[in-house]
């Protein structure tokens, strides 16, 4: 598989309701698409590390310039025959997991659309659809938050995600397992609190919650297994579960009990599944994540979730929940599963860009030959 053309677009796509997490606020999320061509054949990757280093110290106009610059010289011209030969390519370059998922998603895009078989078969799969979650964000108030709630329950989602940050924690909780006693919950914290924090967490045990995402610092382990060890909620490893061999170290010294992965925080579908294969041979249950991606983003997701270790439900989303029209064509959508619960389907067809949309929500381009 050579790869002849490699084309940029760092694009800016407005949400329908501004994300806010511990780290701030986003009206639009920022992401970088890869198109890549081999032949007569074409496939596409994303990347949404956001418009800031807030999630991550990437972000997307960093993205932009390192894929530029580095990343997409070191494969083009190059025969890449397997996804670890784009990985061993890249290595040279420290970090930038971001930068590089776009490049190994697009490349597994690339060889589903030349061999005929679909992504989720490709990466390992056997199942061909799994439940998805609901998850809210910091609202504008309780209230509204309870009446978002009340819908995903009625609409029969197996979970529902809050972020918690301070000043939208406790209380926001309280409030929340009262009027839902049975719904399972979980809290996404996005780094936002310290190990002296502790008092809080074991408060939180009393709210039997299926896990606490990500509490502690963003590159931290040791201080998780330190939490892990006072409180009984489970601790799931989000920001900090960057590459296989910190994921192996967190096992180790048990810092968690579940990792959440992203193909975009750990450098793309390639790591995701070895990531994946660790967790399920320590016996610690996955669970996929997204970045609010575009459908092409979302579908590399749905399609990783379909591996035998994502037990929990997944953090993927309708194209309509974040966005009037999705970049990509066809938008993503949820169905019904047997047991009468939201989930997703592997994708079929691989969703692409539409080429009016990417021109409209483009900030800057780059064809490389």
């Amino acid at each position: 598989m050579r790869i002849d053309r490699i084309e940029l677009y760092h694009v800016a796509m407005p949400l329908i309701y501004p994300w806010r997490t511990a780290y701030g606020e986003d009206a639009a999320i920022h992401a970088v698409l890869c198109r890549i061509v081999s032949g007569s054949v074409d496939a596409w990757g994303e990347s949404a590390p956001f418009a800031a280093p807030c999630y991550s110290p990437e972000c997307a106009v960093g993205v932009f310039s390192v894929a530029r610059d580095w990343l997409a010289p070191a494969l083009l011209h190059q025969e890449l025959p397997t996804s670890t030969e784009l990985q061993n390519r890249l290595a040279i370059y420290k970090g930038n997991p971001f930068a590089k998922a776009m490049f190994d998603n697009a490349w597994w895009s690339l060889k589903s659309k030349i061999s005929g078989e679909p992504l989720h078969r490709l990466l390992g799969a056997t199942r061909d659809q799994i439940p998805v979650g609901a998850d809210f964000g910091v609202m504008d108030s309780t209230d509204d938050l309870l009446a978002a709630i009340d819908t995903a329950v009625t609409e029969k989602f197996p979970r529902v995600k809050l972020k918690f940050r301070p000043g939208w924690d406790l209380e926001m909780l309280r409030a929340v397992r009262q009027q839902f006693p049975d719904q399972t919950f979980h809290i996404d914290c996005n780094s936002g609190y310290r190990l002296e924090d502790l008092p809080l967490f074991q408060e939180v045990d009393e709210f039997r919650l299926a896990m606490i995402e990500q509490p502690l610092q963003h590159d931290d382990v040791i201080d998780h297994a330190e939490l892990q060890r006072q409180i009984a909620t489970p601790i799931c490893l989000d920001e900090s579960a960057t590459n296989l061999r910190t994921v192996q170290q967190a096992l180790q010294l048990g810092s968690c009990r579940y990792v959440n992965i992203k193909p975009g925080r750990v450098g793309g579908l390639t790591n995701a599944v070895a990531i994946h294969d660790a967790c399920q041979a320590a016996g610690i249950p996955c669970w996929v994540g997204g970045m609010l991606e575009s459908a092409t983003g979302a579908a590399h997701c749905v399609a990783l979730g379909m591996l035998p270790n994502f037990t929990y439900p997944a953090d993927i989303f309708p194209s309509s929940r974040f966005y009037h029209e999705d970049l990509s064509s066809p938008p993503l959508e949820l169905m019904t599963l047997p047991d009468g619960t939201p989930g997703v389907a592997a994708p079929a067809t691989l969703p692409e860009p539409v080429t009016e949309r990417l021109k409209q929500r483009t900030l800057e381009q780059v064809v490389l030959t």
